[in-house]
């Protein structure tokens, strides 16, 4: 018989290769063998390809598949009480092994955003003063709850709720799964702990358009000027340093992009339900050319831009410390550095810090909303994809054809020119000047497109590429939020509750929180670069229908 596999949950496929399962549909598997969390076989449809292994539950016995039948399009309150007949099915366990040739592309996707490490190559070693050899388990446990702070003590571990029984919602049996990784499984099924300090909590307001962070206080802005090559160990190293400048201290550090490599990697592991905006690209030659310490400049600017008007990021003490620790203050930044890596408010802790607002979410609605936004993302990225090459090849085109088109044009008049004045007629002279001013003028229209790009199409490239980044991110923040209200769902269908929804709901609050604020930042950000991009055609056709103007009016003379 071959092997099946019932599915427990629903699944819609969203890559190629991949296919989608409803609850309760019986799948034929090729193999027992999960391979990166996915398992291979065919649907109820006849469809193959992938899909996850948490979602399903592989059946040995004609007794299993009978029940799975008999359940098959009845309302999801069965499935549950069909667990009594576990002898003959088993869980899905995940194996160490290495990755199929079939399934390699799903590798190279999975958890990007958390399994982000710092720059070891070529880019900025952690070679200099500013670091050292100890690691956050050489220094000795600090109790924050000693610190003088206010704050609360949270522990909603499942040994001090087991009369709740939130210890009997299951566990994904796929153990590399975002939603296991990031700590959203281990808070919402009460197993985070920890010390929030009044200064950590972080509150989520409902807004004209529904949850909302609440903003900043004191906001402010950042500078990221002067770009400096430096060097050290007697000229053998060499590295790029830049001047920041906060708004709210005024007081400017350098840093390297070692130091934004570092910071990335913290926020990334401390928030995961916020989309941290990608730095630029690293570059491992060419690294001190000018058109590239341009491009990462620009692309910093942008990343600070975000970073500065995010209401959790902005105020989060790692970045505080980042823009305010003196450049020649060692061992400050030692001590701050070892801190933010000695941070227990990551991960599942993160949630703990979290106070949404007094009315609960409807959950349904939430589902929907997530839904609405993760079409909404595809489509955006889709079409940020063709922007990109539309306008980068647009811009080659200026650069390179248009320009040589109208130097050709220029030139062909400029000879026409140089012919009439082989006529040696006084009264000609005049004409013949205008004609070698309008060869002129196209030659330097010419170069007037070819300089053109880098004022209004390069801007909308670089505001493409920190979108291109979130957009990379927010698949993992959904996929959180998705395997929160499947274990609501789980919770519905017989498993006792145990706060489960309480915590569901934190969750909720704070994605529909960030998404709130990636649609306002969006508005903004595009609102500010078609004006800019209409201004600067504005000013481009302007200049050169004066250049034109001024051609016309040499033959006034003539």
């Amino acid at each position: 018989m071959a092997l099946r596999a019932r599915a427990l949950y629903d699944f819609t496929a969203e890559n190629p290769g991949e296919i989608s399962v409803r609850e309760n549909e019986l799948l034929t598997l090729y193999s027992e063998e999960v391979v990166e969390g996915w398992l291979e076989g065919t649907n109820a449809s006849g469809e193959t390809g992938l899909f996850p292994a948490s979602y399903v539950e592989i059946l040995n016995s004609h007794l299993d598949a009978n029940i799975s039948q008999n359940n098959n399009g009845t309302s999801g309150d069965g499935y549950y009480g069909n667990h009594s007949t576990s002898s003959q099915s088993h869980p899905i366990e995940v194996p160490k092994t290495s990755t199929p040739i079939h399934a390699a592309s799903y590798a190279a996707q999975v958890h990007q955003r958390l399994s982000y490490q710092t720059s070891q190559g070529s880019d900025d070693d952690w070679d200099d003063d500013w670091d050292d050899s100890s690691t956050v388990a050489d220094e000795p446990a600090v109790s924050q709850s000693k610190d003088g702070q206010s704050g609360y003590s949270l522990n909603t571990s499942p040994r001090s709720h087991q009369q709740k029984g939130s210890a009997t919602v299951g566990r994904n049996l796929n153990r590399f799964s975002t939603f296991v990784k990031s700590g959203g499984e281990a808070f919402l099924l009460g197993e985070a702990a920890g010390f929030v300090k009044d200064g950590d909590k972080i509150f989520v307001v409902m807004g004209d358009c529904g949850p909302e962070w609440q903003e900043n206080p004191y906001p402010f802005a950042c500078t990221v000027d002067d770009p400096t090559k430096q060097t050290k160990f007697k000229g053998m190293k060499s590295y790029m340093s830049y001047k920041l400048t906060p708004s709210h201290t005024q007081s400017q550090v350098q840093r390297r992009y070692k130091h934004f490599d570092w910071l990335y990697a913290r926020l990334v592991e401390k928030f995961p339900v916020i989309s941290v905006p990608h730095l630029p690209e690293k570059q491992a030659t060419g690294r001190f050319e000018e058109d590239f310490i341009s491009k990462r400049r620009k692309g910093l600017i942008w990343w600070m831009n975000h970073m500065t008007t995010h209401p959790v990021l902005s105020r989060c003490d790692v970045f505080q410390h980042f823009l305010t620790c003196s450049s020649n203050d060692e061992k400050e930044w030692k001590q701050g550095k070892r801190k933010a890596e000695k941070d227990d408010m990551v991960g599942a802790n993160f949630f703990l810090t979290i106070s949404p607002p007094a009315v609960p979410l409807d959950l349904q609605e939430v589902e929907s909303k997530v839904e609405v936004f993760k079409t909404f993302t595809k489509k955006m990225d889709e079409n940020i994809i063709q922007v990109n090459v539309t306008i980068n090849e647009f811009a080659r085109k200026q650069i390179t054809g248009f320009k040589k088109e109208y130097q050709r044009v220029g030139q062909s008049f400029r000879l026409l020119s140089q012919a009439f004045e082989l006529d040696q007629q006084p009264y000609s002279v005049p004409l013949n000047q205008a004609i070698a001013f309008t060869g002129e003028a196209y030659e330097a229209i010419g170069d007037y497109f070819a300089e053109q790009p880098r004022q209004d199409i390069d801007p909308i490239s670089d505001l493409l590429a920190i979108y291109q980044g979130h957009l990379t991110n927010f698949p993992d923040i959904i996929h959180v939020q998705k395997g929160a209200l499947t274990k609501v769902k789980e919770c519905q269908h017989g498993a006792v509750d145990g706060g489960v929804s309480e915590r569901c709901n934190i969750i909720s609050c704070a994605t529909l929180a960030e998404i709130q604020h990636f649609h306002r930042t969006r508005v903004r950000d595009f609102k500010a670069q078609m004006q800019h991009y209409l201004q600067q055609q504005i000013s481009f056709f302007q200049r050169i229908t004066g250049k034109l103007e001024e051609a016309l009016h040499m033959y006034d003379q003539a």
